[in-house]
Order: structure tokens, then C-alpha cells, then sequence
């Protein structure tokens, strides 16, 4: 007759099968993004912005359990006449973001730390104009990675990028290159801390893709892209029949983290 230990066990080894061929088929959660880019004009307007920034938006959605939200300046700012600041953060659901902006006129703490942003008259808005980017992540990477860098927030450079398709089903075309064409796995081999892959579900550029990495300077970015473009599979992959012509336009941002950036 076998002990209870032995029983025990063999049943702890049953359940870990079951339970090892149950879930080693469930894929994970594609998650969403919103991206929202701000556009402004003057030093007045800059101050305004990242104050409410920094001390209330941040501070509120931390609070209520939103965590990765990346905060960012485009490296161009200092020569622009108009200048750019891009928030970025996973979001839970589109049910979510609108009980979001409920609770949040309902925070005391927030409505007092952004009053001069939330407050603000017309004669002296806080920004130019701003533009909300709704993101779904790739099939192939579902879920957003956070860089793995050394370098002060300061010198680093992150590029975003955007490839709109000339149609839709051109636009899946790129997609699918990315992801069963492996372009994603070429970006992991060279380490380009690809923090997101995503395709805009929302936006004024559809249909587009989105997505970003990360270096620790512009040297480091260039020697990333230098060994990319150089890559045998991606020379393969690039030259294939099936994916030519599948993007009309890229836009590049090569963008900063501000120091209270959550990455």
C-alpha cells in the first residue's frame, strides 16, 4: 500500500502535467496603449505641461494602478518652432479610460496639483494642440517590454516609429511581416529594447503601425540600425516578392525620456 507522501506526489505530478498542458497553449493578453502627443509653442506653455505632467497626471494614475507610463520630449524641441511631448501608457481596457477621466475629477489631490493645466483660459492654453493614439500590440508581442539600458534618462534616445500602408490589407501585409515574417525576432537578436509593436486602431495617420526602441545614445542607435540593416535575414526577408511595397510613409521621432518618465 503506498503511503500518503508517495500519493501526495504522484498526484502533485499529475496536476503539474494537467496544468503545464493546459496553459502552455494560452497566449497572452494583447494589450492596448494610448499615446498622446501634445503639441506646443513656448517655454510658458512647456512649463505648464510637464508641471502637470510630473505632479498631477503621473501621481494620479500611479495611484489608481497604472504603472510603465513613459513621459517623452522629442530631441528635435530645441530647433522646432513647434515642439512635442508624447505620453505613453498600457491601458487596461476603452470601458477603463472612460472611468478613468471620471475618477479623475473626482481626485482632489490631482484637480489641485494640475490646476494650471486643467484651469487654464483660453487666451494661455497649456498646449497647441493634442492628439490621443489608441494601440493594440502585436500578435507576436503582446505585451510591452521595458528597455534594459544603463545610460542616464537624459542621454538616452528612444526612436518611434510610424509605417503607414497605402490600404488596409497592404497595411496587414506589414503587420504580418513583422510578426510571421519575423521582423520582430531580427530587432530582438541585435538588442534594440523594443518596448512596443503595435498596430493604431485610432489615429489621424491610419492605416498605421507603431513602435518603439531604445538606446543609450544616438551613437548606440546608429550602431543598432547599422547591424539591422546589414542583417542576412533581414536582407532575405526585405527582398521577398510577397512584402514589397507594403509601406507609403514612415515618420521617425526620435524622442527623450523626461527624468520622471516611468522608463
Amino acid at each position: 500500500m503506498k503511503s500518503f507522501s508517495t500519493k501526495f506526489l504522484l498526484l502533485s505530478a499529475v496536476f503539474f502535467l494537467f496544468a503545464s498542458f493546459v496553459f502552455a497553449g494560452k497566449k497572452p493578453k494583447r494589450e492596448m496603449y494610448q499615446l498622446t502627443v501634445y503639441q506646443y509653442a513656448t517655454a510658458a506653455q512647456e512649463t505648464v505641461l510637464t508641471g502637470y505632467l510630473k505632479d498631477a497626471l503621473l501621481p494620479a494614475l500611479h495611484k489608481m494602478g497604472y504603472k510603465n507610463i513613459g513621459v517623452f520630449k522629442s530631441l528635435a524641441n530645441d530647433t522646432s518652432a513647434i515642439k512635442t511631448l508624447y505620453v505613453y501608457m498600457p491601458i487596461k481596457s476603452l470601458e477603463d479610460q472612460v472611468a478613468m477621466a471620471e475618477k479623475l475629477s473626482n481626485d482632489a489631490n490631482y484637480q489641485t496639483a494640475g490646476a494650471s493645466y486643467i484651469n487654464a483660459v483660453y487666451t494661455a492654453p497649456p498646449y497647441t494642440r493634442m492628439e490621443v493614439i489608441l494601440l493594440k500590440a502585436f500578435p507576436l508581442a503582446p505585451q510591452m517590454q521595458l528597455p534594459n539600458l544603463t545610460a542616464p534618462k537624459n542621454e538616452r534616445v528612444y526612436e518611434l516609429r510610424s509605417y503607414e500602408g497605402a490600404t488596409e490589407k497592404i497595411f496587414a501585409n506589414k503587420v504580418q511581416m513583422f510578426n510571421q515574417g519575423n521582423e520582430i525576432d531580427i530587432f530582438k537578436r541585435i538588442n534594440a529594447n523594443a518596448v512596443f509593436y503595435s498596430e493604431v486602431i485610432a489615429g489621424s495617420h491610419m492605416p498605421n503601425l507603431m513602435y518603439m526602441t531604445c538606446y543609450n545614445n544616438k551613437a548606440d542607435r546608429d550602431a543598432h540600425w547599422k547591424a539591422f540593416s546589414s542583417d542576412p535575414a533581414w536582407k532575405t526577408l526585405s527582398a521577398l516578392p510577397e512584402y514589397q511595397h507594403n509601406v507609403s510613409h514612415i515618420d521617425i521621432m526620435f524622442i527623450q525620456p523626461l527624468e520622471f518618465s516611468d522608463f
